[in-house]
């Protein structure tokens, strides 16, 4: 019998698009977007660099792109609204840090390619940045303030509060996923803790 050949279904313009997003991010966690080249990012996928260009224009475009993709910020920000309006400070904290630690531990790209842009001085950190923790610690602050203004907190920085809370979940999160030191605590614990601390400093 002669040798059966093997039919390659032919991606749409959505899949495509989507297959470059998913390489580039991935060759950018291993290498570094400097050591990332457009060429390499067509041979991963088995197309032309032309193909790459025809999806995304520019490497900058690519960039907004994967950065749509991995931050989700407005996915965290609508988890949190519910909480922020019924002026739950525990459940609010509480689901912003479980949501940074699951989100990182399922997709660990996201923290990789965020240290790269900013050892590398890439102008993609600052993108980052403004799309997400920006956002975010903004998002905190303003919760703080307005408990704050409720008499509900005492007096402080809001900024500076939103900081340090965001913080503690981030060094939790540097131990475990890029040190992978294991934590004495199971998550839900350890945000039990980190909430009931932050909360036991800040309230009225």
């Amino acid at each position: 019998m002669p040798p059966t050949k093997t039919i390659r279904k032919r991606l749409s313009a959505a899949e495509r698009r989507q297959q470059i997003i998913n390489t580039a991010a991935e060759l950018f966690s291993r290498k570094g977007f400097s050591g990332t080249t457009t060429r390499e990012i067509a041979r991963s996928i088995g197309a032309s660099e032309a193909t790459v260009f025809k999806h995304f224009a520019t490497k900058e475009a690519l960039y907004d792109a994967i950065i749509e993709a991995k931050t989700q910020t407005g996915q965290l920000l609508e988890a949190l609204t519910p909480a922020a309006q019924e002026k739950n400070d525990q459940s609010f904290l509480a689901n912003l840090a479980r949501w940074m630690i699951t989100r990182t531990k399922t997709d660990p790209m996201m923290m990789r390619l965020l240290f790269f842009s900013a050892l590398e001085g890439h102008a993609l950190s600052e993108r980052f940045f403004q799309s997400r923790y920006k956002s975010v610690d903004k998002f905190v602050a303003d919760y703080v303030a307005g408990r704050i203004a409720d008499g509900a907190f005492r007096a402080m920085d809001p900024m500076q509060a939103a900081l340090n809370f965001i913080g503690m979940v981030s060094h939790h999160i540097l131990l475990r996923e890029l040190f992978r030191q294991p934590s004495h605590l199971v998550t839900e614990h350890a945000v039990a803790e980190m909430v009931d601390i932050f909360l036991g400093g800040v309230r009225a």
